[in-house]
């Protein structure tokens, strides 16, 4: 894991009360299985990479208010010698986020702990901890693609239910062109770039199976600066520096012919927030066998869960262009 991850190091996983225990194992058996523990491939969690980060200080309610200055107008009157000119008035509107709570725990049983062969505490956390953080990242995921600055491929089309794909029909997979307009989109409303030279994207691997076909595409070895990348960066092309994540949106069968919809995100800087109350970030909680008291009275049953405070806001529309495009690959909803 990474300086970028939602969770914590520390955070390692475990089983819930349904495992099955090691009754007619043999001893070959009993150290294979000690031996080799097989892991679940875990995705890069992302979407909070770009984003302001702020907390709201314990006791202060659970409401963030972002506060977004109006650019003044250009001052092309000439001033009049000896005369003072009226004053401009700044214009400030707030954007406000409201923290919710999420969480989630496993049932250990005694008889678990006692006859398995493995450490099922460690395994429930590892487990959690990935749920915590695909939990997490999902609420931003689903905040920022909920944005209005929406481009249908390379613009033919004015809803997501007419997008193609296929040999036979034409696609509408995503192309440089469709970069390139989003890029212009950024451009023309003055949208600041996270690096200073290039927007940001994010994509799905099945997006990036079709966009890598360009000539144009440029690996992360092949850039000028070769050290400060973001996490999970793939590559360069149309002005935007793109990351990969399997948690990009897809909705499943939204387009024509029961195509799938994928989101690719460019983003300019400041465009989105992401907070929490301070001290209430992702908490591990372990409940040893009987610490229920009289609620457990035979000490039958310890729990591991997560806590978390998180949300998420749009903080400038017009810095989240999403582009919805179909892909080769027809892939499932996430």
């Amino acid at each position: 894991m990474n300086k970028y991850m939602i969770f914590p190091i520390w955070l390692q996983m475990f089983d819930n009360t349904n495992i099955t225990t090691d009754t007619g194992m043999t001893v070959e058996m009993k150290e294979f299985y000690d031996k080799v523990l097989i892991k679940n491939a875990e995705p890069q969690l992302i979407h909070d990479q770009f984003a302001q980060k702020r907390n709201i200080p314990q006791g202060s309610g659970n409401i963030i208010k972002f506060r977004r200055y109006a650019q003044l107008a250009k001052a092309t009157t000439p001033l009049t010698e000896g005369v003072t000119p009226s004053g401009q008035k700044i214009s400030v509107s707030e954007i406000s986020a409201t923290v919710h709570q999420y969480g989630a725990y496993v049932e250990l049983s005694d008889v678990l702990i006692l006859e398995t062969i493995d450490n099922n505490m460690v395994e429930a956390t590892e487990l959690l901890g990935s749920q915590a953080g695909r939990t997490l990242d999902t609420i931003t995921r689903e905040i920022i693609n909920g944005g209005t600055n929406v481009q249908y491929a390379e613009g033919a089309h004015t809803s997501r239910v007419t997008l193609v794909g296929g040999a036979t029909t034409g696609n509408d997979y995503l192309t440089v062109r469709a970069v390139r307009m989003a890029v212009r989109t950024l451009s023309e409303v003055n949208a600041r770039k996270p690096d200073g030279q290039f927007y940001a994207g994010i994509l799905h691997p099945d997006i990036k199976f079709d966009l890598m076909d360009d000539d144009e595409w440029k690996l992360p070895h092949e850039y000028q600066d070769t050290k400060n990348l973001y996490n999970n960066e793939i590559g360069e092309i149309g002005g935007v520096r793109f990351v990969e994540s399997t948690e990009a949106k897809v909705w499943a069968s939204a387009g024509a012919d029961g195509r799938s919809v994928y989101s690719t995100l460019i983003l300019g800087a400041d465009a989105y927030g992401t907070t929490e109350i301070e001290g209430g970030g992702l908490q591990h909680i372990v409940k040893q066998l009987g610490s229920a008291g009289t609620a457990d009275p035979l000490n039958q049953r310890a729990t591991v869960g997560w806590k978390a405070t998180k949300t998420a806001v749009r903080l400038l529309e017009e810095n989240i262009v999403r582009i919805e495009t179909t892909s080769s690959v027809n892939g499932a909803a996430n």
